[in-house]
């Protein structure tokens, strides 16, 4: 009797003990929020809400953007803004862009996977960063020598996809678009290639799967209040976390060291055309601040920002053509009226894809930009503010809120895009066959005001070379024309699951 006594009184004592440690929660979340003044957003429920619709997140966010431009959840220590209203995003972004930003919330999320680079930063290191990305990214040299790059993984890619299409076999295109483009960015930023398009490579693809499940765990902190302790005590999703960062950071760390050592043993004063060899040219000025972390966080930033914005919206671009399937006769035909030259071989027909060429092809820019309008590469993105402050759509916002502006629920407005704006529709981005840009307010996919993304055109020019040559001799068809092609919910839009197509040789464009 007295042990059953005693079971009852532990077991009364720890439910007493989960039910005050919920009050004390739903306490700390709702009391201070002025969760029904109207003179802030109004609430639509807490973070916790996010677990729940998580595997479909930026369609759960959709939805409550078609309801309230702008709304709430709340969290334990702050609310957290959601707004798909332009003058908003532009407030943020540009306007009061003083007010808003990174802040510790956020840089405590990802932190850990990029450390103190230019994505996650503020003030002093942001614009230290950015000036001398800027510097390199206006430089001809690297200009010239990113597009050959790309050019000559573009004809890989198409010699790889050729031995599908020879067989008949269906394979994952986006798989092998991040192969492709991690390819690029690490010849690009480090000088080093690591052939991730041939299978044998099974470091570069270990990469790969550690860094995408690495965006995908970040994430997930977002939608878990308990993840700090998950991390104190390395369980759950959180030691996989640790383990692949450990491992992306000395595979990084390995590629710099190397990189030092083969310049040291150069001392020669030749053009440096990788990112990493200018920047460690830059570090001698200052090389204690410059140190191999530093470099490897900055380098780590331009990685995810060369490799998965591009593969993603790649892998949606071919996605969209094979649900429409005249859209990408008329890329086609754009691409042999500019490119071809009737050459049988596939590094010449990738070399016609010149400078030149890539501007005129403007219904090709058009899809492209369609493609991030309605899939952007970065889904949700956001700042805190610094101090109390009202934003243009009248509501208002505490100091240490989160503000965030969804560009994936923003592209499906009809109060910012017409009635057609869930409809794909190239022509929308042309007047008289000429590529007519937006609002970048309006079109988020690049960031807008002084953190607009460094690498736009780049990343359009790494786009628009893959995109041309693959469709220079292919036709792509969905293999399975049923099966539901959604999102993997993480910080960049992953197709979940991959995209099995077939490609089929397009001989018309080389006769």
């Amino acid at each position: 009797m007295d042990i059953i006594n005693a079971i009852f009184y532990i077991t009364a004592a720890a439910a007493l003990a989960v039910i005050s440690l919920v009050s004390a929660l739903l306490l700390r979340i709702f009391v201070g929020k002025s969760v029904k003044n109207r003179d802030y957003p109004p609430v639509v429920g807490t973070v916790f809400d996010q677990l729940f619709y998580l595997n479909r997140l930026y369609d759960y966010q959709t939805e409550m953007a078609k309801k309230h431009t702008t709304w709430r959840l709340l969290a334990p220590d702050q609310s957290e803004v959601y707004t798909a209203d332009t003058r908003n995003v532009e407030y943020i972004l540009k306007s009061n862009f003083h007010n808003f930003s990174k802040g510790q919330y956020n840089q405590d999320i990802m932190g850990d996977l990029f450390g103190q680079g230019i994505f996650v930063v503020d003030g002093d290191k942001w614009r230290q960063q950015k000036k001398l990305a800027s510097f390199e990214f206006s430089t001809r040299v690297l200009r010239d020598y990113s597009c050959s790059v790309f050019r000559l993984k573009a004809a890989k890619l198409v010699k790889t996809v050729q031995e599908f299409s020879k067989h008949n076999l269906a394979f994952d295109v986006q798989a092998l678009l991040m192969r492709c483009t991690l390819d690029s960015i690490f010849t690009v930023g480090f000088g080093v290639d690591l052939n991730c398009l041939e299978e044998s490579n099974a470091e570069g693809n270990e990469f790969i799967k550690a860094f995408d499940d690495s965006n995908e765990l970040v994430y997930r902190r977002y939608v878990d209040p308990t993840w700090k302790m998950k991390r104190y005590l390395n369980m759950c999703g959180e030691a996989t976390l640790r383990k692949n960062i450990d491992f992306i950071h000395n595979f990084v760390d390995r590629v710099i060291r190397t990189k030092r050592e083969e310049m040291e043993k150069e001392q020669n004063d030749n053009v440096k055309k990788d990112l990493l060899s200018r920047f460690l040219v830059e570090s001698k000025k200052d090389p204690e601040t410059m140190n191999n972390q530093y470099l490897r966080d900055i380098i780590l930033n331009f990685m995810v920002a060369g490799k998965d914005t591009t593969a993603n919206t790649l892998s949606w671009f071919v996605y969209i053509l094979c649900k429409n399937p005249l859209i990408q006769e008329k890329i086609a035909q754009e691409v042999r009226r500019f490119c071809s030259r009737n050459e049988a071989s596939v590094s010449e027909f990738v070399e016609n894809i010149t400078e030149e060429a890539l501007e005129e092809m403007h219904y090709l820019h058009a899809t492209i930009t369609e493609t991030l309008r309605l899939y952007p590469a970065v889904p949700v993105d956001g700042r805190c503010a610094e101090t109390d402050d009202t934003l243009p759509d009248g509501y208002r916002l505490k100091r240490g809120d989160g503000v965030y502006y969804i560009a994936y629920a923003m592209g499906r407005m009809c109060y910012i895009w017409g009635d057609d704006a869930e409809e794909f529709k190239p022509e929308r981005w042309l007047k008289n066959g000429m590529f007519q840009p937006e609002s970048p307010f309006k079109f988020v996919a690049f960031n807008a005001g002084p953190r607009t993304c460094l690498g736009k055109d780049f990343a359009y020019r790494q786009m628009k070379i893959v995109s041309a040559a693959l469709l220079g001799f292919f036709r792509f068809r969905l293999s399975d024309e049923t099966k539901k092609v959604t999102y993997r919910t993480m910080l960049t839009l992953h197709i979940s699951g991959g995209l099995d197509v077939h490609a089929e040789p397009r001989t018309d464009l080389l006769i």
